[in-house]
């Protein structure tokens, strides 16, 4: 894989409670001379997307727990499309998939994808999952129109695995994210299916990649 293809397969993240306005402007500085994507908080897209506006700007919706209202997801998607983010990461409601309202899980993504004309990737949490709520979480994903799954906020005690991500990659194209800190893990969630990587280490990343 090419350098520069691996860059844009990279979202550089920067989610944590301390953030700063100088931590977001610092990643999208960072994604610009890499030639990567970002994922923000919420908060800053507006900031962000008048700072850089060719960096391909990611942020969330019901982070980092999944518990908000349906109608709370789909004001806060819209809010952050109009703001100038190009694609959103969503987080599930684990508890809902858990007790088996599928049906309740997959409104909750269907009327987030509806409200934004913008690609929207569904993090379901795999650390708090069995492979069979993960198969159902997926598949609820993408009877969602979901336009990717992914596989952690970083806020659960785990992250990406490759088995996750050979099961994930079977409904949608998958996000791995949790964990990801080196070229050599990055590259292990690609030829496991993965088809982009939320990492907060994404220069080392590709400072690890072969020249």
């Amino acid at each position: 894989m090419e350098r520069s293809e691996l860059a844009a397969r990279i979202d550089h993240t920067v989610l944590g409670p301390e953030t700063t306005l100088d931590d977001v402007e610092r990643v999208l500085d960072e994604a610009a001379e890499y030639g990567m994507n970002v994922c923000i908080p919420p908060c800053y897209v507006a900031e962000a997307a008048e700072y850089a506006p060719d960096v391909t700007l990611a942020t969330v919706v019901g982070f980092p727990h999944g518990q908000h209202s349906t109608e709370t997801k789909r004001v806060e998607a819209v809010d952050a499309w109009e703001q100038g983010a190009d694609e959103l990461d969503m987080v599930i409601n684990v508890g809902r998939l858990k007790a088996g309202d599928d049906d309740a899980v997959e409104a909750d993504v269907a009327e987030v994808v509806a409200a934004v004309p913008i690609p929207v990737k569904v993090i379901i949490e795999t650390a708090l999952l069995t492979d069979e709520e993960k198969h159902r979480a997926c598949e609820t994903a993408k009877e969602a129109d979901a336009a990717f799954v992914k596989t952690s906020t970083g806020f659960a005690e785990g992250g990406a695995t490759v088995e996750d991500v050979e099961l994930m990659a079977e409904y949608l194209p998958v996000k791995a994210s949790g964990g990801v800190g080196s070229y050599d893990e990055a590259m292990a969630m690609f030829e496991a299916g993965a088809e982009r990587i939320g990492a907060s280490s994404g220069t080392a990343i590709l400072d690890g990649a072969p020249e």
